[in-house]
């Protein structure tokens, strides 16, 4: 190797490196000067180019001029009225057109409205309730009507409804209750019981006579040959004669003495909570509280029939699915269970079971157990079922029951 060096490569030695490409710097801040929003219309002397507007986009404008002046500048006023005659009303063709992705609804919904069928119901105040309401008799209705036939106009004027149209009219506007109005139109409960037939109520007036042979008629197992006050008004209210309320099971499950502290010292009551059912899909609570114990216990026990509603039973003998409820720290889920499972489950609930019709039932009570908490947490849990047959009226589907085909037509009925 030779040891001297071209002139070329020692001249390059003394020559200043330079890089083959330029560090790009990044920074994270941008050097150009930021536009502010001038509101005041001067801003750096561009121009907006004028767009006619036609009579018809003028009109159509005018409802969002006293808005747009509050919120923008003359100048972008002008660019939006130029924005809208140009677009015109293409913005609108993408709404209302149904969703073709995995997560889109079954059935069409804009969701503006509740569906009292597929979604949850919205329930009515508590303040609508009419303690005082029962069903009216056949002399109060025909009474009303009597009075709204002997106003009726012996002709009618040219353009007005006929009586016969004002009949029918004022048959579908005839009440069924007495009480409050919003009682009947929008009662605080979603699952609004069928009204039960007004039936003869025996008082002790009309009550039948003695037989010939001096054996009076055979009372209904329970209930006394003379009837109450209370019992009369129970009557009244529920419409169900003394007979019906004797076939109902009616029983008291929790009782409690609580006591409230005043300045003259503790005033103790006893509190009951009862309820009520006729085995067969009806089912009711009811709570009392008196100085008497037994004043507390029959309260108790009328409430219970009054408050008495439908529950939702699969084949007669289960629950739709599984429901759950929470009444303050109390928790409970309910189960539906295959048939000849039983009733698996505290014997406060078996109890509520027993008088709904209930027969293939699993329950479970987490958190605390209080007793009056688990009934009316069972008692809202029960009320809450989704009957499939509603939801699929909701969505437009047809529901066919196929059991009868798998099953052989062995179905409990």
């Amino acid at each position: 190797m030779s040891v001297s060096r071209p002139s070329q490569c020692l001249l390059c030695i003394f020559r200043r490196s330079q890089r083959l490409a330029t560090p790009r710097t990044h920074r994270s801040f941008t050097t150009t000067r930021t536009r502010r929003n001038d509101k005041s219309g001067d801003g750096d002397g561009q121009k907006v180019p004028e767009v006619t507007i036609t009579e018809q986009g003028i009109r159509s404008q005018k409802t969002k001029l006293k808005e747009w002046s509050q919120q923008y500048n003359p100048r972008q006023q002008e660019a939006i009225k130029a924005a809208q005659e140009i677009i015109g009303d293409k913005f609108e063709e993408g709404k209302n057109v149904g969703r073709t992705d995995p997560w889109s609804l079954d059935y069409y919904d804009d969701f503006e409205k509740i569906d009292p069928f597929a979604d949850i119901p919205v329930r009515a105040p508590w303040k609508n309730l009419d303690d005082d309401a029962r069903l009216r008799t056949t002399e109060e209705a025909m009474s009303e009507f009597l009075e709204f036939e002997q106003s009726l106009p012996e002709k009618t004027k040219p353009g007005e409804d006929s009586n016969g149209m004002k009949v029918l009219k004022k048959f579908d506007e005839m009440r069924l209750l007495t009480g409050r109005l919003e009682n009947e139109l929008d009662p605080p409960s979603a699952m609004m019981p069928t009204a039960p037939a007004p039936r003869k109520v025996v008082t002790p007036k009309n009550q039948p006579s003695a037989k010939a042979d001096g054996e009076s008629e055979r009372q209904p197992k329970g209930f006394a040959r003379s009837f109450t006050p209370e019992m009369v008004r129970l009557m009244q209210m529920t419409g169900l004669n003394a007979e019906a309320l004797g076939k109902l099971r009616v029983k008291t499950i929790v009782s409690d003495r609580v006591s409230n502290q005043t300045r003259l010292g503790k005033i103790h009551k006893m509190k009951f909570i009862s309820i009520a059912g006729n085995g067969d899909g009806l089912l009711g609570i009811g709570e009392g509280k008196s100085d008497e114990p037994s004043n507390a216990r029959l309260q108790s026990q009328y409430r219970a029939i009054r408050s008495m509603q439908p529950i939702k039973r699969y084949e007669k003998r289960t629950i739709f699915g599984t429901v759950n409820a929470k009444v303050s720290a109390t928790e409970l889920e309910l189960y539906d269970r295959p048939p000849g499972f039983g009733l698996r489950c505290q014997h406060l609930i078996w109890e509520m079971a027993n008088c709904a019709g209930i027969f293939d039932l699993a329950a479970r009570v987490t958190r605390a157990r209080n007793p009056m908490n688990t009934v009316k947490a069972a008692y809202k849990a029960l009320l809450s079922q989704k009957d499939p047959e509603d939801i699929a009226r909701g969505r437009g589907k047809k529901l066919v029951d196929v059991r009868r085909v798998y099953y052989a037509g062995g179905l409990q009925q």
